[in-house]
């Protein structure tokens, strides 16, 4: 029998006043406990990235309902805000983060908003939050050349080993955006799996280097989380982002065809 579909939530930050550049995208410390609450309630079981793709890579057992919560970027919300709930429900998580954008050392001064210092990151890995790789700049990773993607994958990649003294299994691609060229370099980055967004639910079937997530916003209130986690009315739910979607990704190919036909001519 053929695996159910998996929901994986999507989150950024977790902030009472977020500015502007991460509203849309950021969830009231209210409205997360009551997520994380109504996940409890119905009975689902938050597993890492990690777990959920091993499993499927080796047909290996799994909670009856499992769930992944994410969070992108790296914001400091995460640890003052989402750290308390998760640990107070034992909820597994993962966080995907962009090492120059976290405070310290490796710091490029690009963080949206208030983010993680690397004391942080390391307290949400000893709470059991899986740390995966997000690049280092966080840029669109299928506009880079072979050279600069690589460069953004090893960065991460050594500085989460280098803070953490393991490197990261799991990765998340910036904006959602892949190619097979990234995800292939992904895999030779030495990452296992790695998550999309695509606004549905994950299923083994996309492979490990693609697998699906659902958003979780500002607007996303009670009715509409629940029906994320049961996985009805998604495709309705995410019309407007998936036309979008498809719409910059012809923009996207574009921009790849000049930049392959200007390196030819070079």
């Amino acid at each position: 029998m053929a695996e159910a579909p998996v929901p994986i939530l999507m989150y950024h930050s977790v902030a009472t006043s977020p500015n502007d550049a991460t509203r849309v995208l950021s969830v009231a410390p209210e409205a997360f406990a009551e997520q994380m609450a109504l996940i409890g309630d119905l009975g689902l079981t938050p597993v890492s990235t990690a777990e959920l793709a091993a499993s499927w890579r080796s047909a290996g057992p799994l909670p009856r309902r499992p769930v992944l919560i994410t969070f992108d970027d790296g914001y400091e919300g995460v640890h003052r805000h989402a750290l308390p709930v998760l640990a107070k429900h034992g909820f597994a998580s993962t966080l995907f983060v962009s090492t120059g954008w976290i405070r310290g050392a490796y710091d490029t001064g690009g963080g949206l908003d208030a983010m993680l210092d690397w004391d942080q990151v390391r307290e949400l890995a000893d709470a059991g939050c899986e740390i995966g790789g997000h690049s280092h700049t966080h840029p669109q990773l299928d506009q880079l050349t072979d050279d600069g993607l690589r460069e953004e994958l090893a960065r991460s990649t050594e500085i989460v080993a280098g803070e953490l003294g393991a490197g990261p299994a799991s990765f998340a691609y910036p904006y959602g955006y892949s190619s097979r060229r990234v995800r292939q370099a992904v895999r030779s980055a030495g990452y296992a799996q790695a998550l999309a967004v695509g606004n549905a639910l994950a299923r083994r079937r996309q492979g490990p280097y693609a697998l699906r997530r659902v958003t979780v916003r500002r607007a996303t209130g009670a009715e509409e989380f629940t029906r994320l986690l049961e996985g009805r009315a998604i495709a309705r739910t995410f019309a407007r982002d998936r036309a979008l979607t498809k719409g910059y990704a012809v923009v996207r190919r574009a921009r790849q065809v000049r930049w392959k036909a200007s390196r030819s001519r070079v």
